[in-house]
């Protein structure tokens, strides 16, 4: 309620109605409750845009510190780092100083080894080589290839065990000379020493021509006697006992080799005990190897025995036989080589 005062106080009429608002005035009340509004948003962004800045500060501040922390952390870890990166190159370079001491060790140790490879090879080299001389005398000296086989053999196998590739060349001279050594004719030593002893028993009985001859005279005579008829007389005894001692006087025969004839029983001797020598000549130069002397020999023989003694003896053609198989023996024996072993261990030993 109003009170009197306020209503006589009042110096508009009380009949006057209230004016209302217009237009204008919303506009105008509209326009400040917006402005207000804005004032009051942009205050609250205010407001907001500086707790975030607070927060950006702060955050700033902490990254800032941490920064500081982790650039010490990276200052002190850059510092382990570069002493460590000392302590490695000191390292390395004691490693490499203790590689490069290991590396003239090793080529000091290899060299070693290559010396020691070449000086196994070379004694396998000179124990080949002597033991395939050794052999080849054997060989020589016995007439028979057992030994140089027996040598071959186990020269092969040792160079087979060393697998060294250098050695490839000797590994084919020697499986060669085995192959050439196998298809050789054996030659018999021992059974030609037992013919040449026949031989010089046959010498002891051969018939010589001019004993030949006395012999048939004497075989017959007895039949002559025995068909002569009983002399009548004194006289006639005689006549007849003179014309045998003539007739033992006189011989006509034929004789191929006329000196045959003229030998006397000391030189029948003599011709018997030369043809001994020849044989025994060859035996010891069978004995020596010397191959030529026993040819020369053997055919000195031949030719002793087709002149002196009687060509239709039997013992006469037995040693004739025996004489002809011996030379042609000896002929065709032959001295085992290896010369192909013996060219590549030479060329092996030289290294080439």
């Amino acid at each position: 309620m109003t009170s009197p005062t306020e209503v006589a106080s009042d110096p508009r009429p009380a009949t006057e109605p209230v004016a209302t608002s217009t237009p204008t005035d919303q506009r105008a009340k509209l326009l400040v409750v917006l402005v207000g509004a804005l004032a009051v948003v942009a205050l609250l962004l205010s407001l907001f845009l500086w707790q975030k800045l607070s927060r950006i500060q702060e955050q700033l501040a902490r990254q800032s510190a941490d920064a500081g922390t982790q650039a010490l952390e990276a200052k002190t870890w850059a510092k382990q780092a570069q002493e460590t990166v000392q302590d490695s190159a000191a390292r390395l370079v004691l490693l490499e100083a203790r590689l490069a001491e290991l590396a003239t060790q090793r080529a000091q140790v290899e060299d070693l080894m290559q010396s020691l490879s070449r000086s196994r090879d070379e004694t396998l080299l000179v124990d080949i080589e002597s033991a395939l001389r050794i052999a080849q005398q054997q060989s020589v000296m016995t007439g028979s290839t057992e030994p140089l086989l027996a040598a071959l053999q186990s020269a092969q196998k040792r160079v087979q065990r060393t697998a060294q590739p250098r050695l490839m060349p000797l590994a084919r001279a020697l499986e060669k000379d085995l192959e050439r050594l196998n298809n050789l004719p054996g030659f018999d030593l021992p059974g030609l020493m037992v013919k040449l002893d026949e031989g010089v028993a046959l010498v002891d009985g051969l018939v010589l021509a001019n004993e030949a001859l006395s012999q048939q005279s004497k075989v017959r005579q007895p039949p002559e006697q025995a068909l002569a008829p009983a002399p009548s007389s004194w006289w006639m005894a005689g006549l007849t006992r003179m014309g045998d001692e003539f007739k033992s006087l006189l011989r006509v025969s034929r004789i191929d080799a006329p000196e045959a004839a003229l030998l006397s029983p000391e030189q029948a001797y003599f011709v018997r005990e030369n043809l001994k020598l020849k044989l025994l000549n060859a035996r010891l130069g069978l004995l020596a190897r010397q191959k030529d002397s026993v040819r020369a020999d053997l055919s000195a023989a031949a030719i002793l025995v087709r002149r002196y003694a009687e060509p239709q003896s039997r013992r006469t053609t037995q040693l004739l036989q025996l004489l002809e198989q011996t030379n042609e023996q000896v002929r065709m024996a032959q001295v085992p080589r290896i010369e192909a072993s013996l060219t590549a261990l030479s060329t092996a030993a030289a290294g080439r």
